[in-house]
């Protein structure tokens, strides 16, 4: 992120300085969204489930609007890198050990598909992110 402003005062917010950053932004914010869907599925089977989704969501899309922000430090790259791996590992105790967790009723289970592969990918970002701001 920038630091620097013509005006000399700092704004609020601000552009990621790396295009590594709208790839981050853009992987949060759909795994935020798919999860906040899905918590209208999850809340049917089990109401601390619903919820958990719906923290987890907002987490994401939390974590992706504090990152465009002045507040973001380089040490919440590595926050981010974790909290997407975590999430990522979540997954298993709760649907299954194996391939089964991405399985539904025998079918592929395309919101556990795409929030994983966003997941790994923001963590990857978020690490490579947190080398390139390296000090």
């Amino acid at each position: 992120m920038s630091t620097e402003h013509a005006t000399g005062t700092e704004q609020l917010f601000d552009r990621p300085s790396n295009p590594i950053g709208y790839v981050a932004v853009l992987m949060a914010i759909v795994t935020g969204v798919v999860h906040l869907v899905a918590s209208m599925n999850a809340i049917q089977f089990s109401q601390m489930l619903g919820i958990l989704f719906i923290l987890n969501g907002l987490g994401f899309i939390g974590g992706a609007i504090l990152y465009l922000t002045r507040y973001w430090r380089r040490p919440l790259f590595l926050v981010a890198a974790l909290y997407a791996i975590v999430t990522i590992l979540a997954l298993f105790p709760v649907q299954g050990w194996g391939v089964e967790a991405f399985y539904m009723e025998g079918n592929l289970n395309p919101f556990a598909v795409v929030t994983k592969v966003a997941e790994a990918v923001l963590a990857v970002c978020a690490v490579y992110l947190y080398v390139d701001a390296g000090e």
